[in-house]
Protein backbone atom coordinates (compact mmCIF):
# COMPACT_ATOMS: atom_id res chain seq x y z
CA UNK A 1 0.00 0.00 0.00
CA UNK A 2 1.63 3.10 -0.76
CA UNK A 3 1.47 6.12 1.87
CA UNK A 4 -0.67 8.61 2.29
CA UNK A 5 0.87 11.67 0.60
CA UNK A 6 -1.22 14.50 1.75
CA UNK A 7 -4.85 15.67 2.42
CA UNK A 8 -7.23 17.87 1.07
CA UNK A 9 -10.63 19.36 1.35
CA UNK A 10 -11.32 19.32 -2.43
CA UNK A 11 -9.51 16.73 -4.81
CA UNK A 12 -10.68 17.37 -8.50
CA UNK A 13 -9.83 14.75 -11.23
CA UNK A 14 -9.55 16.47 -14.11
CA UNK A 15 -8.63 20.08 -15.41
CA UNK A 16 -10.71 20.18 -17.94
CA UNK A 17 -13.12 23.35 -18.43
CA UNK A 18 -14.76 22.02 -15.57
CA UNK A 19 -12.13 20.94 -13.44
CA UNK A 20 -10.32 23.94 -13.92
CA UNK A 21 -13.20 26.59 -12.92
CA UNK A 22 -14.16 24.33 -9.85
CA UNK A 23 -10.69 24.43 -8.41
CA UNK A 24 -10.79 28.52 -8.87
CA UNK A 25 -13.63 29.35 -7.61
CA UNK A 26 -12.93 26.50 -4.18
CA UNK A 27 -10.02 28.63 -4.04
CA UNK A 28 -11.57 31.82 -4.14
CA UNK A 29 -14.11 30.62 -1.11
CA UNK A 30 -11.40 29.05 1.48
CA UNK A 31 -11.02 25.17 0.46
CA UNK A 32 -8.08 23.95 -0.13
CA UNK A 33 -7.74 22.08 -3.11
CA UNK A 34 -5.82 19.75 -5.18
CA UNK A 35 -6.31 18.96 -8.92
CA UNK A 36 -4.99 16.26 -10.74
CA UNK A 37 -4.40 16.15 -14.82
CA UNK A 38 -3.16 13.36 -16.72
CA UNK A 39 -2.33 15.63 -19.51
CA UNK A 40 -2.53 19.08 -20.26
CA UNK A 41 -4.15 21.47 -18.17
CA UNK A 42 -7.15 22.96 -20.49
CA UNK A 43 -8.52 19.23 -21.06
CA UNK A 44 -9.96 18.76 -24.53
CA UNK A 45 -11.38 22.05 -25.09
CA UNK A 46 -8.32 24.13 -24.92
CA UNK A 47 -5.78 21.64 -26.32
CA UNK A 48 -7.29 19.25 -29.16
CA UNK A 49 -11.40 20.83 -29.04
CA UNK A 50 -12.88 23.94 -29.48
CA UNK A 51 -9.99 26.32 -29.16
CA UNK A 52 -7.39 24.85 -31.96
CA UNK A 53 -10.40 24.26 -33.93
CA UNK A 54 -11.73 27.53 -34.03
CA UNK A 55 -8.36 29.00 -34.37
CA UNK A 56 -8.42 26.61 -37.82
CA UNK A 57 -11.31 27.43 -39.02
CA UNK A 58 -10.44 31.13 -38.87
CA UNK A 59 -6.91 30.60 -40.63
CA UNK A 60 -9.01 28.91 -43.66
CA UNK A 61 -11.33 31.11 -44.41
CA UNK A 62 -8.62 33.50 -44.55
CA UNK A 63 -6.81 31.65 -47.17
CA UNK A 64 -9.93 30.76 -49.27
CA UNK A 65 -11.00 34.62 -48.87
CA UNK A 66 -7.40 35.54 -50.55
CA UNK A 67 -7.85 32.90 -53.12
CA UNK A 68 -11.38 33.91 -54.95
CA UNK A 69 -11.94 36.97 -57.06
CA UNK A 70 -14.13 39.73 -54.88
CA UNK A 71 -16.60 41.70 -55.34
CA UNK A 72 -15.06 44.27 -53.55
CA UNK A 73 -12.25 44.98 -56.20
CA UNK A 74 -9.34 43.37 -54.21
CA UNK A 75 -7.13 41.04 -55.79
CA UNK A 76 -4.33 38.60 -54.51
CA UNK A 77 -1.97 36.42 -56.38
CA UNK A 78 0.30 33.51 -56.05
CA UNK A 79 -1.80 33.22 -52.40
CA UNK A 80 0.80 30.17 -50.69
CA UNK A 81 -0.04 28.15 -47.62
CA UNK A 82 2.60 27.42 -45.05
CA UNK A 83 0.62 25.09 -43.50
CA UNK A 84 3.43 24.38 -40.96
CA UNK A 85 3.03 27.98 -39.77
CA UNK A 86 -0.81 28.25 -39.60
CA UNK A 87 -0.26 24.99 -37.48
CA UNK A 88 2.35 26.81 -35.40
CA UNK A 89 0.34 29.51 -34.84
CA UNK A 90 -2.70 27.47 -33.63
CA UNK A 91 -0.85 25.75 -31.29
CA UNK A 92 0.54 29.41 -29.78
CA UNK A 93 -2.81 30.10 -28.81
CA UNK A 94 -3.70 26.89 -27.09
CA UNK A 95 0.49 27.12 -25.54
CA UNK A 96 -1.05 30.57 -24.44
CA UNK A 97 -4.67 29.86 -23.04
CA UNK A 98 -2.93 26.52 -20.95
CA UNK A 99 -0.16 28.39 -19.90
CA UNK A 100 -2.82 30.83 -18.47
CA UNK A 101 -4.97 28.56 -17.10
CA UNK A 102 -1.99 27.46 -15.03
CA UNK A 103 -1.02 30.66 -13.61
CA UNK A 104 -4.43 31.71 -12.34
CA UNK A 105 -4.60 27.77 -10.39
CA UNK A 106 -0.99 28.80 -8.64
CA UNK A 107 -2.30 32.22 -8.18
CA UNK A 108 -5.16 31.26 -6.07
CA UNK A 109 -3.03 28.43 -4.43
CA UNK A 110 -4.43 25.41 -6.18
CA UNK A 111 -2.10 22.42 -5.77
CA UNK A 112 -1.55 20.74 -9.08
CA UNK A 113 -0.81 16.98 -9.54
CA UNK A 114 0.42 16.15 -13.01
CA UNK A 115 -0.48 12.34 -13.48
CA UNK A 116 -3.04 9.88 -13.99
CA UNK A 117 -5.88 9.77 -11.16
CA UNK A 118 -7.15 5.74 -10.19
CA UNK A 119 -9.77 6.11 -7.72
CA UNK A 120 -9.26 3.72 -4.55
CA UNK A 121 -12.71 4.58 -2.97
CA UNK A 122 -15.10 7.84 -2.62
CA UNK A 123 -12.40 9.31 -0.28
CA UNK A 124 -8.90 8.36 -1.89
CA UNK A 125 -7.47 8.62 -5.15
CA UNK A 126 -3.87 7.52 -6.12
CA UNK A 127 -1.73 9.52 -8.67
CA UNK A 128 0.59 8.31 -10.78
CA UNK A 129 3.09 10.56 -12.61
CA UNK A 130 5.73 10.49 -14.89
CA UNK A 131 8.12 8.80 -12.34
CA UNK A 132 5.61 6.00 -11.89
CA UNK A 133 5.71 7.15 -8.48
CA UNK A 134 2.12 6.76 -6.63
CA UNK A 135 1.17 8.99 -4.65
CA UNK A 136 -2.10 8.65 -2.56
CA UNK A 137 -4.23 11.53 -1.58
CA UNK A 138 -6.94 11.74 0.99
CA UNK A 139 -10.30 14.45 0.62
CA UNK A 140 -13.53 14.95 1.62
CA UNK A 141 -15.23 15.51 -1.17
CA UNK A 142 -14.29 14.44 -4.71
CA UNK A 143 -14.94 16.03 -7.94
CA UNK A 144 -15.60 13.85 -10.76
CA UNK A 145 -14.24 15.94 -13.87
CA UNK A 146 -12.92 13.76 -16.02
CA UNK A 147 -14.34 14.98 -19.81
CA UNK A 148 -15.33 12.60 -23.00
CA UNK A 149 -13.68 11.38 -25.30
CA UNK A 150 -14.07 10.20 -28.73
CA UNK A 151 -16.36 6.91 -29.91
CA UNK A 152 -14.34 4.97 -32.04
CA UNK A 153 -16.53 2.51 -34.53
CA UNK A 154 -15.25 -1.11 -33.88
CA UNK A 155 -15.38 -1.89 -37.78
CA UNK A 156 -13.21 1.32 -38.62
CA UNK A 157 -10.82 2.12 -35.50
CA UNK A 158 -8.55 4.82 -35.14
CA UNK A 159 -5.06 4.11 -36.60
CA UNK A 160 -6.55 1.63 -38.94
CA UNK A 161 -4.94 1.52 -42.65
CA UNK A 162 -1.83 2.33 -41.43
CA UNK A 163 -2.90 5.58 -39.58
CA UNK A 164 -4.94 6.44 -42.68
CA UNK A 165 -8.21 6.43 -39.41
CA UNK A 166 -8.13 9.54 -37.57
CA UNK A 167 -10.28 10.93 -34.63
CA UNK A 168 -10.82 14.88 -34.79
CA UNK A 169 -7.22 15.10 -32.55
CA UNK A 170 -5.20 14.04 -35.10
CA UNK A 171 -7.55 15.92 -37.72
CA UNK A 172 -6.26 19.20 -35.95
CA UNK A 173 -2.76 18.90 -36.73
CA UNK A 174 -2.35 17.53 -40.40
CA UNK A 175 1.64 17.51 -42.05
CA UNK A 176 0.20 18.29 -45.10
CA UNK A 177 -3.31 18.59 -46.47
CA UNK A 178 -5.12 15.84 -47.67
CA UNK A 179 -5.18 14.96 -51.25
CA UNK A 180 -8.74 13.70 -50.43
CA UNK A 181 -10.51 13.70 -47.11
CA UNK A 182 -13.36 11.43 -46.26
CA UNK A 183 -15.41 12.69 -43.18
CA UNK A 184 -17.76 9.87 -41.43
CA UNK A 185 -20.38 11.48 -39.37
CA UNK A 186 -22.28 14.75 -40.36
CA UNK A 187 -22.32 16.20 -37.02
CA UNK A 188 -20.69 19.35 -35.56
CA UNK A 189 -17.22 18.30 -35.35
CA UNK A 190 -17.35 16.38 -39.08
CA UNK A 191 -18.57 19.69 -40.71
CA UNK A 192 -16.32 21.74 -39.08
CA UNK A 193 -13.20 19.72 -39.47
CA UNK A 194 -14.01 18.78 -42.94
CA UNK A 195 -14.57 22.69 -44.18
CA UNK A 196 -11.28 23.61 -42.68
CA UNK A 197 -9.62 21.06 -44.94
CA UNK A 198 -11.72 21.76 -47.69
CA UNK A 199 -10.83 25.64 -47.87
CA UNK A 200 -7.14 24.67 -47.12
CA UNK A 201 -7.47 22.43 -50.92
CA UNK A 202 -8.58 18.86 -50.09
CA UNK A 203 -11.29 17.23 -51.54
CA UNK A 204 -13.63 16.64 -49.35
CA UNK A 205 -16.55 13.68 -49.32
CA UNK A 206 -18.91 13.56 -46.16
CA UNK A 207 -21.09 10.49 -45.18
CA UNK A 208 -23.81 10.45 -43.13
CA UNK A 209 -25.99 7.30 -41.69
CA UNK A 210 -28.61 9.49 -41.61
CA UNK A 211 -31.09 11.38 -44.42
CA UNK A 212 -29.57 15.15 -43.71
CA UNK A 213 -26.68 16.80 -42.25
CA UNK A 214 -26.59 18.51 -39.32
CA UNK A 215 -29.39 15.89 -37.83
CA UNK A 216 -29.68 17.16 -33.96
CA UNK A 217 -30.84 20.54 -35.69
CA UNK A 218 -33.53 21.73 -37.54
CA UNK A 219 -33.94 21.56 -41.59
CA UNK A 220 -34.04 25.96 -41.74
CA UNK A 221 -30.99 26.06 -39.64
CA UNK A 222 -29.05 23.45 -41.48
CA UNK A 223 -30.14 24.35 -45.07
CA UNK A 224 -28.01 27.42 -45.47
CA UNK A 225 -24.71 25.43 -44.13
CA UNK A 226 -25.99 22.51 -46.44
CA UNK A 227 -25.84 24.99 -49.55
CA UNK A 228 -22.34 26.59 -48.34
CA UNK A 229 -20.96 23.35 -48.41
CA UNK A 230 -21.90 22.40 -51.64
CA UNK A 231 -20.64 25.74 -53.13
CA UNK A 232 -17.50 24.82 -51.96
CA UNK A 233 -17.59 21.10 -53.48
CA UNK A 234 -17.89 19.52 -50.53
CA UNK A 235 -19.90 16.48 -51.32
CA UNK A 236 -22.36 14.71 -49.25
CA UNK A 237 -23.36 11.26 -48.67
CA UNK A 238 -26.31 11.00 -46.79
CA UNK A 239 -28.08 8.05 -46.23
CA UNK A 240 -25.17 6.07 -46.43
CA UNK A 241 -23.60 3.22 -44.34
CA UNK A 242 -19.82 3.04 -43.24
CA UNK A 243 -18.97 -0.77 -43.75
CA UNK A 244 -15.02 -0.33 -42.84
CA UNK A 245 -11.94 -0.14 -45.15
CA UNK A 246 -11.69 -1.86 -48.56
CA UNK A 247 -9.26 -5.03 -48.70
CA UNK A 248 -6.73 -2.83 -50.01
CA UNK A 249 -6.62 -0.41 -47.00
CA UNK A 250 -6.65 2.84 -49.01
CA UNK A 251 -10.31 3.49 -49.36
CA UNK A 252 -13.28 3.60 -47.66
CA UNK A 253 -16.30 1.02 -48.33
CA UNK A 254 -19.92 2.46 -48.25
CA UNK A 255 -23.25 1.28 -48.56
CA UNK A 256 -25.05 3.69 -50.72
CA UNK A 257 -29.65 3.53 -49.71
CA UNK A 258 -29.78 1.19 -52.94
CA UNK A 259 -27.88 -1.42 -51.47
CA UNK A 260 -24.62 -1.24 -53.84
CA UNK A 261 -21.54 -0.43 -52.13
CA UNK A 262 -18.99 1.78 -53.22
CA UNK A 263 -15.51 2.76 -52.23
CA UNK A 264 -14.33 6.43 -51.58
CA UNK A 265 -10.53 6.41 -51.47
CA UNK A 266 -8.95 8.41 -49.37
CA UNK A 267 -5.69 9.74 -47.82
CA UNK A 268 -7.22 10.52 -44.46
CA UNK A 269 -10.46 9.26 -43.06
CA UNK A 270 -11.77 11.20 -39.81
CA UNK A 271 -14.47 9.17 -38.10
CA UNK A 272 -16.28 12.32 -36.30
CA UNK A 273 -19.68 10.38 -34.76
CA UNK A 274 -19.93 11.86 -31.09
CA UNK A 275 -18.33 11.81 -28.12
CA UNK A 276 -18.93 9.66 -24.73
CA UNK A 277 -18.25 9.96 -21.20
CA UNK A 278 -14.73 9.09 -20.24
CA UNK A 279 -15.65 6.36 -17.26
CA UNK A 280 -13.32 4.13 -17.79
CA UNK A 281 -9.36 3.47 -17.27
CA UNK A 282 -9.27 5.24 -13.84
CA UNK A 283 -11.04 3.27 -11.58
CA UNK A 284 -14.50 4.67 -11.60
CA UNK A 285 -16.13 1.36 -11.81
CA UNK A 286 -15.67 0.81 -7.63
CA UNK A 287 -17.34 3.94 -6.72
CA UNK A 288 -20.59 2.30 -8.42
CA UNK A 289 -22.16 5.58 -8.49
CA UNK A 290 -25.57 5.35 -10.33
CA UNK A 291 -25.50 5.90 -14.05
CA UNK A 292 -27.65 6.75 -16.65
CA UNK A 293 -26.17 4.51 -19.39
CA UNK A 294 -22.58 5.34 -20.02
CA UNK A 295 -22.94 8.97 -17.77
CA UNK A 296 -22.68 9.43 -14.35
CA UNK A 297 -26.26 10.30 -12.64
CA UNK A 298 -26.16 13.70 -10.94
CA UNK A 299 -29.26 15.85 -9.41
CA UNK A 300 -29.62 19.18 -9.55
CA UNK A 301 -26.55 20.36 -7.36
CA UNK A 302 -23.78 17.47 -9.62
CA UNK A 303 -24.15 15.57 -6.48
CA UNK A 304 -24.49 11.76 -7.19
CA UNK A 305 -25.48 9.01 -6.19
CA UNK A 306 -21.87 8.80 -3.15
CA UNK A 307 -22.27 11.25 -0.68
CA UNK A 308 -19.74 13.92 -1.06
CA UNK A 309 -18.72 12.71 -4.58
CA UNK A 310 -19.17 15.14 -7.26
CA UNK A 311 -19.19 15.04 -10.96
CA UNK A 312 -19.74 17.94 -13.92
CA UNK A 313 -19.45 18.19 -17.45
CA UNK A 314 -19.06 15.62 -20.24
CA UNK A 315 -18.79 12.89 -17.47
CA UNK A 316 -22.28 13.79 -16.63
CA UNK A 317 -23.50 12.94 -20.48
CA UNK A 318 -25.36 15.55 -23.02
CA UNK A 319 -24.71 17.95 -23.89
CA UNK A 320 -21.55 18.07 -24.07
CA UNK A 321 -20.03 22.29 -23.68
CA UNK A 322 -17.24 23.63 -22.35
CA UNK A 323 -19.96 26.14 -20.92
CA UNK A 324 -21.91 23.92 -18.76
CA UNK A 325 -18.87 22.35 -17.37
CA UNK A 326 -17.66 25.47 -16.53
CA UNK A 327 -20.90 26.95 -15.10
CA UNK A 328 -21.04 23.44 -12.88
CA UNK A 329 -18.21 23.42 -11.66
CA UNK A 330 -18.26 27.25 -10.11
CA UNK A 331 -21.86 25.75 -7.81
CA UNK A 332 -20.18 22.99 -6.91
CA UNK A 333 -17.61 24.61 -5.28
CA UNK A 334 -19.68 27.12 -3.55
CA UNK A 335 -22.09 24.50 -2.70
CA UNK A 336 -19.16 22.61 -0.78
CA UNK A 337 -18.71 26.51 0.47
CA UNK A 338 -21.57 26.22 2.04
CA UNK A 339 -23.75 28.41 -0.36
CA UNK A 340 -27.31 27.75 -1.25
CA UNK A 341 -27.01 26.87 -5.27
CA UNK A 342 -28.56 24.73 -7.94
CA UNK A 343 -27.80 24.11 -11.78
CA UNK A 344 -31.29 24.99 -13.15
CA UNK A 345 -30.11 27.11 -16.07
CA UNK A 346 -32.84 28.52 -18.39
CA UNK A 347 -30.82 27.66 -21.47
CA UNK A 348 -27.67 26.39 -22.23
CA UNK A 349 -26.89 27.75 -25.59
CA UNK A 350 -25.08 25.41 -28.34
CA UNK A 351 -22.61 26.95 -30.75
CA UNK A 352 -22.23 24.78 -34.47
CA UNK A 353 -19.06 26.91 -35.75
CA UNK A 354 -19.78 25.90 -39.35
CA UNK A 355 -19.85 28.23 -42.71
CA UNK A 356 -21.97 29.74 -41.81
CA UNK A 357 -22.21 29.27 -37.85
CA UNK A 358 -25.78 28.39 -36.22
CA UNK A 359 -26.69 28.84 -32.51
CA UNK A 360 -29.09 27.60 -30.59
CA UNK A 361 -30.95 28.61 -27.24
CA UNK A 362 -34.24 27.46 -25.39
CA UNK A 363 -36.99 26.08 -27.31
CA UNK A 364 -37.19 25.50 -31.06
CA UNK A 365 -40.89 25.91 -32.30
CA UNK A 366 -40.77 21.60 -32.33
CA UNK A 367 -39.73 21.68 -29.26
CA UNK A 368 -41.88 23.94 -27.63
CA UNK A 369 -44.94 21.93 -29.44
CA UNK A 370 -44.08 18.58 -28.59
CA UNK A 371 -43.79 20.57 -25.07
CA UNK A 372 -47.44 21.28 -25.76
CA UNK A 373 -46.75 25.24 -25.59
CA UNK A 374 -49.06 27.33 -28.05
CA UNK A 375 -46.09 30.01 -29.57
CA UNK A 376 -45.50 32.68 -31.70
CA UNK A 377 -42.28 32.26 -33.79
CA UNK A 378 -40.97 34.87 -36.16
CA UNK A 379 -37.78 35.43 -38.57
CA UNK A 380 -35.75 37.96 -39.73
CA UNK A 381 -33.02 37.56 -42.58
CA UNK A 382 -30.14 38.85 -42.56
CA UNK A 383 -30.56 39.56 -46.16
CA UNK A 384 -32.39 42.82 -44.61
CA UNK A 385 -29.53 43.53 -41.93
CA UNK A 386 -27.22 46.35 -43.43
CA UNK A 387 -24.25 45.33 -40.80
CA UNK A 388 -24.97 41.74 -42.84
CA UNK A 389 -25.00 43.33 -46.19
CA UNK A 390 -21.37 45.45 -45.51
CA UNK A 391 -19.72 41.36 -44.42
CA UNK A 392 -20.79 40.10 -47.50
CA UNK A 393 -22.93 37.94 -45.54
CA UNK A 394 -26.82 38.28 -46.62
CA UNK A 395 -27.41 34.14 -45.73
CA UNK A 396 -29.25 33.39 -42.86
CA UNK A 397 -31.66 34.54 -40.09
CA UNK A 398 -32.50 35.26 -36.46
CA UNK A 399 -35.81 33.54 -35.18
CA UNK A 400 -37.41 33.94 -32.10
CA UNK A 401 -40.07 31.82 -30.25
CA UNK A 402 -42.60 32.65 -27.53
CA UNK A 403 -45.75 32.59 -25.76
CA UNK A 404 -48.78 33.25 -27.71
CA UNK A 405 -50.20 34.20 -24.29
CA UNK A 406 -48.01 36.51 -22.72
CA UNK A 407 -44.89 36.44 -25.01
CA UNK A 408 -42.52 35.01 -22.84
CA UNK A 409 -40.00 34.43 -24.72
CA UNK A 410 -38.79 30.70 -25.07
CA UNK A 411 -36.50 30.35 -27.51
CA UNK A 412 -33.64 31.63 -29.69
CA UNK A 413 -32.62 29.77 -33.23
CA UNK A 414 -29.85 32.06 -35.56
CA UNK A 415 -28.08 30.92 -39.07
CA UNK A 416 -25.50 33.31 -40.55
CA UNK A 417 -21.70 34.81 -40.28
CA UNK A 418 -20.42 34.77 -36.65
CA UNK A 419 -24.18 34.58 -35.07
CA UNK A 420 -21.78 32.50 -32.12
CA UNK A 421 -21.66 36.35 -30.92
CA UNK A 422 -26.01 36.87 -30.50
CA UNK A 423 -25.33 33.85 -28.13
CA UNK A 424 -24.80 35.66 -25.31
CA UNK A 425 -27.65 38.27 -26.08
CA UNK A 426 -29.86 35.06 -26.50
CA UNK A 427 -28.91 33.39 -23.16
CA UNK A 428 -29.07 36.74 -21.08
CA UNK A 429 -33.15 36.86 -23.05
CA UNK A 430 -34.01 33.68 -21.71
CA UNK A 431 -32.42 33.69 -17.79
CA UNK A 432 -33.95 37.56 -17.72
CA UNK A 433 -37.21 36.12 -18.83
CA UNK A 434 -38.13 38.60 -21.13
CA UNK A 435 -40.52 38.95 -23.38
CA UNK A 436 -40.87 40.10 -27.16
CA UNK A 437 -41.79 43.58 -25.81
CA UNK A 438 -38.58 44.01 -23.75
CA UNK A 439 -36.20 42.76 -26.82
CA UNK A 440 -38.21 44.89 -29.42
CA UNK A 441 -37.83 48.43 -27.14
CA UNK A 442 -34.66 48.06 -26.42
CA UNK A 443 -32.45 50.35 -28.62
CA UNK A 444 -29.88 47.99 -30.56
CA UNK A 445 -26.51 49.68 -32.14
CA UNK A 446 -26.99 50.44 -35.67
CA UNK A 447 -25.41 48.99 -38.09
CA UNK A 448 -25.07 45.49 -36.50
CA UNK A 449 -25.80 41.89 -36.92
CA UNK A 450 -27.66 42.53 -33.19
CA UNK A 451 -30.31 44.39 -34.84
CA UNK A 452 -31.86 41.20 -36.75
CA UNK A 453 -32.58 40.06 -32.98
CA UNK A 454 -34.38 43.08 -32.26
CA UNK A 455 -36.58 42.92 -35.81
CA UNK A 456 -37.74 39.31 -35.41
CA UNK A 457 -39.44 40.24 -31.94
CA UNK A 458 -40.80 43.04 -33.98
CA UNK A 459 -42.06 41.02 -36.77
CA UNK A 460 -43.55 38.47 -33.97
CA UNK A 461 -45.34 41.38 -32.36
CA UNK A 462 -46.60 42.22 -36.08
CA UNK A 463 -45.00 45.39 -36.86
CA UNK A 464 -41.80 44.64 -38.19
CA UNK A 465 -39.92 47.78 -39.52
CA UNK A 466 -37.18 46.49 -42.15
CA UNK A 467 -38.69 43.46 -43.79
Amino acid sequence: MPPVHSQTQLLIVGGGPGGYVAAIRAAQLGIQTTLVEGAQLGGTCLNVGCIPSKALIHAAEAYAQARQPSSLGIRCEGVQLDLAQTLAWKDGIVAKLTGGVGALLRRHGVTVLQGWAELVDGKTVDVRGAEEAVQRIRCEHLLLAAGSTEVALPFLPFGAGNGRVVSSTEALAFAEVPRQLVVVGAGYIGLELGTVWRKLGAEVTVVEAQDRLLPAYDADLVKPVAQSLARLGVKSLLAHRVEGLNAAGDALSVREPSGALIELPADKILVAVGRKPRTEGWGMERLMLDMNGRAVKVDAQCRTSMRNVWAIGDLCGEPLLAHRAMAQGEMVAELIAGQPRRFEPASIPAVCFTDPEIVVAGHTPASAEAAGLKVLQASFPFAANGRALSLEAPEGFVRVVARADNHLILGWQAVGAAVSELSAAFGLSLEMGARLEDVAHTIHAHPTLGEAVQEACLRALGHALHI
